[in-house]
């Protein structure tokens, strides 16, 4: 029996609650719903007063590195953060700064953003799309972008982003299967080594 894919997302929002976070969370639930998987949240906002001046990752306290560390060994990622002058939070930026670049390759992401109104939506292709190609991940087919009218108490509440979130975890499917039978061969390769 193979264990539980290690599926995480990382939350960008600033502020607790967030709605970032909680598409995040809505994101995850849907996956964990198709896999079996054990879930994490990253939440940035909580991390930033310890992320605050850090230039070097052995500058950052236990409860930073914990927290890239299951970025960097996630078989899964979900990203999610709010735009914020037309890109991410340089929060966001600053975390992804400290993940080893070699530790995202070919794997599965999940891109989510929320935003004000409808005219940041590209945000997903043109902002963080190109971060995670320069880690080499393998950034899912469809993002899901909510404003602040898709939510109710921080609660997806609009039906067609509720269904669009659902279509796009059904697409990254057969992309998370792969990851789920790769890895044992992965990790039979790295033993008989």
């Amino acid at each position: 029996m193979t264990r539980p894919l290690r599926l995480v997302a990382v939350s960008g929002g600033l502020q607790r609650p967030s709605k970032a976070a909680a598409l995040a969370g809505h994101l995850l639930d849907l996956i964990a719903d198709a896999v079996p998987c054990e879930q994490r949240l990253v939440e940035l906002g909580q991390l930033a007063p310890q992320l605050a001046g850090a230039t070097w990752r052995s500058q950052l306290p236990h409860t930073v590195e914990r927290e890239l560390a299951a970025v960097e060994q996630a078989d899964i990622l979900v990203v999610a953060t709010p735009v914020f002058r037309g890109s991410y939070t340089g929060l966001f930026k600053h975390f992804f700064d400290f993940i080893d670049q070699d530790a995202l390759i070919d794997k599965p992401v999940l891109l989510a953003a929320t935003g004000g109104s409808e005219r940041h939506a590209l945000m997903i292709d043109h902002q963080l799309r190109p971060l995670f190609s320069f880690f080499q991940a393998r950034t899912l087919p469809l993002g899901v972008y909510a404003t602040d009218k898709d939510f109710a108490d921080y609660r997806l509440q609009n039906e067609a982003l509720i269904q669009r979130a659902a279509l796009a975890v059904q697409r990254a499917l057969p992309l998370v299967e792969l990851t789920r039978h790769a890895r044992p061969a992965a990790a039979n390769e790295a033993v008989a080594a």
